[in-house]
C-alpha cells in the first residue's frame, strides 16, 4: 500500500511539474495553487473552499484558485519548499514545520505553553502582535497571512496511555520539529519524526505505537482504525498558517492585496467555526464506530515530566521570550476572568 501510495504521488507531482513547464495562465486567468496537508472534509478544506469563493467572486476575470488537499503535491515541509519557489503560492503548514525557516515558530512547540484554549484564541486574534510572526519568515520567501485552529494536541497508540509512564518506550510519531522531539522523549518515550501522510500505514505495520495530534486524525486521517487509545493529556494548542509566496503577494496590486488578506481572514472564522462541531463529530464516530477509547488522564502529572522543557527551550532560543512573557500575562487574564 505504501509502495502504491508513493506511485500515486510520483504522478501527481510529475503532472504538477508538467504543468508548470507552461504558463500558470488558463483561459486568460492566473492559476492560484494552495497545497494542504487535510482531507476535504476537514475544516481547513472548507476554510480554503471560502477563500476560493472570495477571490473568484471578487476577482474571477483575473484568478483562478486550485486547492490540492492530502498531500497530493507532497509532504508538508516539501511544500513550503515549493512556495518558495512560487511554484506553489499557498500552503497550509504546521508551526513544527516553519521552525525550519525561523525558530520563532518554536514557542508553538514548547509544552504546555497556554493554560487554556481561550488564552490560545487570545493571542492568535492578537493580529498586531501576531504580525512580527507572520513576517519573520519574509527572508525565506513567504509570509504567513492568517492562522487556522489545528486544536489541542494528544497522544494516541495502540497501547492505553493513562499515566506519563505509560509512554515509556513507546514509538510516538512527531512533527519535524526539535523542540517536539525533545518533549516526546522527556516522557521517555521514542520520538519518530515522519510527515504526516506516513502515520497510517507506520502504526499499522508497528513500526511506530502511536502519534499525537488531535481528535480529527483518528476520522479525517483514520488513525481511530488502527490505534484504539486517545488519552486527553492536552500536551500542547498549536495553530497552523496559511502561507504565502511573498514575490506572489508583493506584486499584487494594493486592492487586490487587501481582497487576499480579507479573504485568508475570512476563511479563519469559517475554519473556527467549523472546528468545534467537526471535534464533537468526529469523537462520537472515533468512539461508537471505530472503536476509539478517550481517556481523561491528570494533566498535572504529564506536565511535571516536561516541565524543564520550557526553560530548557527558552534558555536556547531568546527570541521567543517576549511571546512566552505575553502568553503568561494572557493565562494570568484569562484564569482572573474564570473566577470573577
Amino acid at each position: 500500500m505504501k509502495y502504491i501510495r508513493k506511485i500515486a504521488l510520483a504522478f501527481a507531482l510529475f503532472c504538477f511539474a508538467f504543468s508548470l513547464t507552461g504558463c500558470s495562465v488558463t483561459n486568460g486567468k492566473r492559476i492560484i495553487r494552495i497545497s494542504h496537508a487535510q482531507s476535504e472534509t476537514h475544516p481547513e478544506h472548507i476554510a480554503l473552499l471560502k477563500f476560493k469563493d472570495i477571490i473568484e467572486e471578487q476577482l474571477g476575470d483575473k484568478y483562478e484558485v486550485e486547492i490540492f488537499p492530502n498531500e497530493l503535491l507532497g509532504s508538508a515541509q516539501k511544500a513550503i519548499e515549493l512556495c518558495q519557489t512560487g511554484a506553489i503560492d499557498f500552503v497550509v503548514a504546521g508551526t513544527a514545520n516553519l521552525e525550519t525557516f525561523d525558530n520563532i515558530y518554536e514557542i508553538f512547540s514548547m509544552p504546555y505553553l497556554f493554560t487554556s484554549e481561550d488564552a490560545y484564541h487570545r493571542l492568535m486574534q492578537d493580529t498586531e502582535f501576531m504580525e512580527t510572526i507572520y513576517t519573520s519568515t519574509d527572508a525565506s520567501g513567504f509570509e504567513v497571512l492568517t492562522w487556522y485552529n489545528a486544536g489541542t494536541r494528544n497522544f494516541y497508540s495502540t497501547k492505553p496511555i493513562r499515566t506519563p509512564e505509560d509512554l515509556r518506550g513507546q514509538k510516538i510519531r512527531v512533527q519535524q520539529s526539535p523542540s517536539s522531539v525533545a518533549m516526546v522523549n522527556a516522557f521517555s518515550a521514542a520520538a519518530s519524526p515522519m510527515s504526516f501522510g506516513e502515520v497510517y500505514t507506520a502504526i499499522q505495520q508497528g513500526v511506530i505505537n502511536g502519534a499525537e495530534n488531535n481528535e480529527l486524525a483518528l476520522t479525517n486521517n483514520k488513525h481511530g482504525e488502527v490505534a484504539k487509545y486517545f488519552s486527553y493529556d492536552m500536551h500542547q494548542m498549536v495553530p497552523d498558517m496559511l502561507i504565502g509566496n511573498l514575490k506572489f503577494l508583493n506584486g499584487l496590486p494594493e486592492n487586490e492585496r487587501e481582497i487576499f488578506q480579507m479573504a485568508a481572514l475570512e476563511s479563519t472564522a469559517v475554519e473556527l467555526e467549523e472546528w468545534d462541531a467537526a471535534v464533537s463529530e468526529a469523537k462520537d464516530y472515533a468512539e461508537n464506530e471505530q472503536g476509539v477509547e478517550f481517556i481523561e488522564v491528570d494533566v498535572e502529572a504529564f506536565q511535571e515530566k516536561v516541565k524543564d522543557e520550557q526553560q530548557d527551550l527558552l534558555k536556547k532560543n531568546p527570541k521567543i521570550e517576549p511571546i512566552f512573557e505575553k502568553v503568561q500575562i494572557i493565562n494570568e487574564e484569562v484564569k482572573q476572568e474564570e473566577n470573577e
